[in-house]
């Protein structure tokens, strides 16, 4: 049977307990499913938090400084909200500023749909791009998720991993997919790979020829030379992700990409409204059908689109 993501979760977290004597810092990591099954089922190295929403990542930095490298597991993305400050204000800035790197893994789980509702739901990545000294990344699959891995443990930085439910089960590498009549290019990350790729099935069927190019760090945002080379070709772009479109990392890599490129690129994420536990209020990523909509709407309508002066940087 294929690895999955939770798999190859709980398989670097069981390693990192016994070759590292590392930590496992959160709440509720052995109820409810051992954290979806991400968490091996051992008393070892695991750091059961009472329930006080805004102190585990001030123990997860302390711990770090103090030259562990600990795994702070949030189990819902909104849970950032309530522990920014250590992050962004001290894990983030203490190496630049005091020369003391604070090197936390936090795992936080975005989730959506199933009756969540307003608060424990949705994806909250970007604002955390805005800090100088956190990279974060959005893995997929399960070789992703190792080289995220890697990366966190041959640099001392703090790393923000936007993780999503919804890959857990996953055993797929999702590949970028280039096609030389494509029309748009479309560019996702977080569980939006996942919709953009049934959506290319819909689009082939509608008669349009897309690209795909999934995204793995948000911050650092860096695109190959293949995928900016198939933007010019496409002559159009498309971001898809799973937080909010407004003011997110939707938008921010769709500038990155019309800066480098000099063609003009949309973002698509969720809609700007707070998501309820009925079925018919529920907020996220994008589906198959809407990113088609979106598809067709700009392939067929120039006028959508502004005009980009600036060739490639």
């Amino acid at each position: 049977m294929a690895e999955t993501v939770a798999d190859t979760i709980r398989e670097l977290t069981r390693r990192h307990i016994a070759e590292n004597d590392g930590i496992v810092i959160g709440q509720c990591l052995t109820a409810v499913g051992w954290v979806q099954n991400t968490i091996p089922r051992q008393e070892e190295g695991m750091v059961e938090l009472p329930m006080t929403d805004i102190a585990g990542s001030g123990i997860a930095v302390g711990a770090s400084l103090t030259g562990g490298r600990p795994i702070f597991v949030l189990r819902f993305q909104s849970f950032l909200w309530l522990n920014a400050s250590p992050l962004v204000n001290y894990a983030a800035k203490s190496k630049e500023m005091f020369g003391y790197p604070a090197p936390v893994f936090v795992r936080a789980i975005a989730t959506e749909a199933g009756g969540s509702g307003p608060l424990h739901t949705n994806c909250y990545h970007a604002p955390f791009m805005h800090m100088p000294g956190l990279p974060v990344c959005a893995p997929m699959t399960p070789n992703e998720y190792r080289a995220i891995w890697d990366r966190f443990m041959t640099h001392d930085d703090p790393l923000l991993v936007s993780e999503h439910r919804r890959s857990y089960k996953s055993s797929l590498e999702l590949e970028d997919l280039y096609d030389d009549e494509a029309e748009i290019t479309i560019f996702a990350m977080s569980a939006s790979r996942f919709s953009a790729m049934e959506s290319l099935e819909q689009l082939r069927e509608a008669g349009i020829r897309a690209n795909l190019v999934n995204v793995l760090w948000l911050k650092p945002f860096g695109p190959s030379e293949r995928a900016l080379e198939a933007l010019r070709k496409s002559g159009r772009g498309l971001v898809l992700d799973s937080a909010y479109e407004i003011c997110g990392a939707s938008r921010s890599i769709a500038y990155e990409l019309m800066l480098k490129s000099g063609r003009p690129v949309r973002a698509l994420g969720m809609e700007d409204r707070s998501p309820g536990a009925a079925v018919r209020l529920e907020n996220g990523t994008p589906t198959p059908e809407r990113i088609c909509r979106e598809v067709e709407k700009l392939i067929s309508d120039e006028d959508a689109w502004p005009t980009v002066s600036a060739g490639p940087v």
